[in-house]
């Protein structure tokens, strides 16, 4: 389950999604679910951590890609804010990753999550 890759989890809901927002809040909110997992349940999850990190950062990959594109059509303050928050989920995840932690690991799930509500909204 953790070892799916992003560009897998894209085709395994392309299907369903009706468009590219709703994928991409589909994913984000998968990403939070598996943080909250482990924060739930700490000391019999955090195990889990680093292939749920490792999960999200592709993501989050992808989207700094897509955002510092030449060729984007977002708006320019868009495309910084999510390079910018990319940024700062790069460096918890470096965080976490040395040294694991679940109240440092709520912030990435509270991104996720606010994310993927407004690209549903």
């Amino acid at each position: 389950m953790y070892g799916q890759t992003a560009a897998q989890a894209y085709q395994a809901v392309e299907k369903t999604a009706t468009s590219p927002r709703e994928l991409e809040a589909f994913i984000l909110t998968k990403a939070a679910s598996k943080f909250q997992i482990i924060i739930n349940d700490w000391e019999n999850q955090k195990h889990n951590l680093a292939d749920a990190l490792k999960y999200n950062q592709k993501l989050w990959t992808i989207f700094v890609a897509n955002a510092t594109d030449p060729q984007s059509t977002l708006p320019l303050a868009l495309r910084n804010n999510i390079t910018n928050l990319g940024i700062f989920v790069f460096k918890r995840t470096n965080e976490l990753m040395i040294e694991g932690n679940p109240r440092k690991l709520e912030i990435l799930a509270s991104i996720n999550r606010e994310l993927s509500m407004g690209l549903r909204s």
